[in-house]
């Protein structure tokens, strides 16, 4: 037993691994487990414990998703990738593939940009009523324009013509996934009302963590191989990126989102491992004095401006658009910014 975890200890990025991502990862597989089987439960708070608890393990396994993109849990890329695999059946983007939501994600570092294939804003623009449609969702707290994203993410091979060769597997995940959820629908609809729910509550987590982490917008780049630097490149990184913890009083907080508001010390050194970002956001940019977007600030943008967030039109900031660096962070602070959608590091164009 001793010479197995030495094993596994030595095929860990680093040994505190074993305590940091293998509790995460318990917590996530064992998060995800009872609280889908907390869905059966006849008793209604049974089911909405289940429910938050079915959504966090999702949030858990999708920030290890990240995690395994910057081989920051094992050694070897293919050990990581492994895992990035199985939490993707996890969080249900299993129907594209790891390596490609790790190029698009390592594209973002290497670019200092939103390298993106798909331009939702063209989109919306030639389909105006299910742009209508779709805010009139986000009104709602329906994360629409998520949805719209992770749609094209299950039909992936079939709308990106760079993934046509992937089809037979992108057809194989439907039929599977597909059959199981209509399966549980048609047997247990109670069951799949609560899963969705509690993937709802996934998409919404992920996109206020992701919503001011940047103040640019996305660039149609994703398949060229040299997109020529819009804002500088790796000089200028940090002025365009932004961090937004839970709590600097409490930081065993944010391990809720395992520190991933800790964004400016990502970018500095994204090997770093989540467990060691506050340490290092402090070694590396000092005391925090005003460097944070408040996560009080935070929650009130992403509510107040969830409607005008989808194609920034109609609202209080459309001739002030270009606000960017010191004056976003300003505008964060005081809750006079908008933030952005459509920018989860789980969907790979």
């Amino acid at each position: 037993m001793s010479t197995l975890l030495q094993t596994m200890t030595r095929s860990l990025h680093e040994p505190q691994g074993m305590l940091y991502h293998g509790g995460a990862l318990l917590y996530a597989i064992v998060a995800y487990v009872l609280g889908f089987a907390g869905l059966f439960s006849a008793l209604w708070w049974v089911n909405l414990l289940a429910v938050l608890l079915l959504a966090h393990g999702m949030v858990i396994a999708a920030y290890l998703i990240h995690e395994c993109g910057h081989n920051t849990i094992f050694r070897r890329n293919e050990h990581n990738a492994r895992l990035g695999r199985f939490l993707n059946w996890m969080t249900g983007t299993c129907y594209g593939t790891f390596e490609d939501i790790r190029y698009k994600h390592f594209r973002h570092h290497m670019d200092n940009d939103d390298a993106v294939w798909w331009e939702y804003e063209k989109f919306f623009v030639a389909h105006p009523a299910v742009y209508k449609l779709t805010k009139f969702l986000e009104w709602f707290y329906i994360p629409a324009h998520e949805l719209i994203m992770h749609s094209i993410t299950v039909f992936t091979s079939f709308i990106i013509p760079q993934r046509f060769d992937q089809r037979w597997r992108n057809v194989l995940v439907i039929l599977l996934r597909g059959s199981v959820f209509f399966a549980l629908a048609w047997f247990y609809p109670k069951v799949a009302i609560g899963y969705v729910l509690a993937y709802l509550i996934l998409l919404h987590v992920l996109r206020l963590m992701d919503s001011t982490h940047h103040d640019y917008g996305p660039n149609p780049s994703l398949f060229e191989e040299k997109p020529p630097s819009r804002f500088g490149g790796r000089a200028t990184e940090q002025e365009h990126t932004f961090s937004c913890p839970l709590s600097l009083r409490f930081i065993p907080l944010n391990w809720l989102v395992l520190n991933f508001g800790f964004h400016n010390a990502h970018h500095a050194r994204p090997t770093v491992p989540w467990y060691r970002l506050p340490e290092f956001d402090r070694k590396t940019f000092g005391e925090p004095a005003q460097r944070f977007i408040p996560f009080s600030a935070q929650l009130e943008m992403y509510h107040r401006y969830r409607v005008y967030r989808v194609m920034h039109e109609g609202g209080p900031f459309d001739n002030d658009l270009a606000v960017m660096g010191a004056d976003y962070l300003r505008a964060c602070q005081q809750a006079r910014n908008y933030g952005g959608n459509a920018v989860s590091f789980l969907t790979s164009f």
